[in-house]
């Protein structure tokens, strides 16, 4: 982009401007409320999505809804049509098939305003390394139909809230990574969207940095709906309300954290050597499949149970001390996405 095209502004040198920042602020201060959701419609609705290229269909027959407030982390391995459907959210790409509404816009019939409800961060954000921080930020207002009084309060605000104030006047391209990363999302703020797209937002930080960008989310999350892609899967565990798992162009899930499986530790010791206890447990009613932690052939065993729903966890005690087994450790274990992922990428393979 040309220099010319946004107006400079005229601002003297601030306090840290003179010195290259390579640490994000240690706190940043809290998200203020930007303009309420509209609460009564889903903030996006994707039906029957499909998308051909050529020979090849990428995705195929996608549906699910992602309400007010929620942060949807959107899941799977290369190919899977993560990328495509962003573009077809952003309109950058036109579906083959399918309906795509945000905030009650149709995204084919009326692009213009359902594209005015969202800001995007890609994975790799074009910033201008010329350009100051708030010069950027004014730009990009501009470009996203704010002026004058309503330009400068809401580059204000993006800069408090994403911590910008000691380097709102630095060129870009003097930012740390990290920096860099916050100039992103605040001008994907800028003109406080509805929905928040973000690619793969922690690619390329140091440890301190994904923490703190992980933090940010969870704080603008009450505030706007947020829709995360990465392909660290313990990243989109730790922000994410509910995860969409993709294979293949197929949506196999859009579940909630009470979807994950639900798994028991348990340690008996068998009435004898060799007992089958893991034959005796995959009869227990509720009881999905058993795994071997150890040798089964010993005293000592233990078992992991994926079970149905938490009613069986009794019914497994029961069964083991009627077949004289003693029950040294009955425990629910915390299923994590991983867990899911794989359960549900090789079910679908199968």
């Amino acid at each position: 982009m040309n220099r010319g095209a946004c107006a400079p502004i005229s601002c003297g040198p601030s306090e840290g401007s003179t010195r290259r920042s390579d640490e994000w602020a240690t706190r940043a201060p809290p998200v203020r409320e930007i303009n309420p959701m509209n609460m009564t419609v889903p903030i996006v609705v994707v039906q029957d999505l499909v998308k051909d290229y050529a020979e090849r269909r990428a995705v195929d027959g996608v549906s699910f809804q992602i309400e007010a407030g929620e942060v949807l982390g959107l899941l799977g391995p290369n190919g899977s049509g993560k990328s495509t459907i962003l573009k077809i959210l952003t309109g950058y790409l036109v579906p083959t098939a399918g309906r795509v509404e945000i905030m009650g816009y149709d995204l084919a019939r009326d692009g213009a305003r359902a594209r005015q409800q969202l800001g995007y961060v890609p994975e790799d954000a074009t910033l201008y390394s010329h350009m100051r921080v708030d010069e950027f930020l004014r730009c990009m207002g501009g470009l996203k139909g704010l002026q004058g009084r309503a330009l400068a309060q809401s580059v204000s605000r993006v800069v408090d809230d994403l911590g910008l104030g000691g380097v709102r006047r630095m060129p870009i391209g003097m930012l740390s990574r990290g920096f860099r990363q916050r100039v992103a999302i605040a001008q994907a703020l800028i003109n406080s969207p509805a929905l928040l797209i973000l690619d793969e937002p922690t690619n390329g930080l140091d440890p301190q940095q994904v923490i703190e960008v992980r933090e940010l989310i969870k704080r603008l999350a009450p505030l706007h709906t947020v829709l995360v892609t990465s392909h660290v899967l313990g990243e989109i565990e730790r922000v994410a309300t509910r995860v969409a798992i993709l294979l293949d162009g197929k949506l196999l899930t859009a579940s909630a954290e009470a979807s994950l499986p639900l798994l028991l530790s348990v340690r008996a010791r068998a009435p004898a050597k060799g007992a089958a206890l893991s034959a005796l447990l995959a009869t227990v009613p509720g009881v999905e499949a058993v795994r071997a932690m150890g040798d089964a052939s010993t005293l000592a065993q233990h078992f992991e149970l994926r079970l149905r729903s938490r009613e069986a966890i009794p019914v497994v005690a029961a069964t083991l001390h009627q077949a004289g087994a003693s029950l040294l450790e009955l425990q629910e274990v915390r299923a994590d996405l991983e867990a899911l992922f794989l359960d549900l990428t090789q079910r679908q393979r199968r």
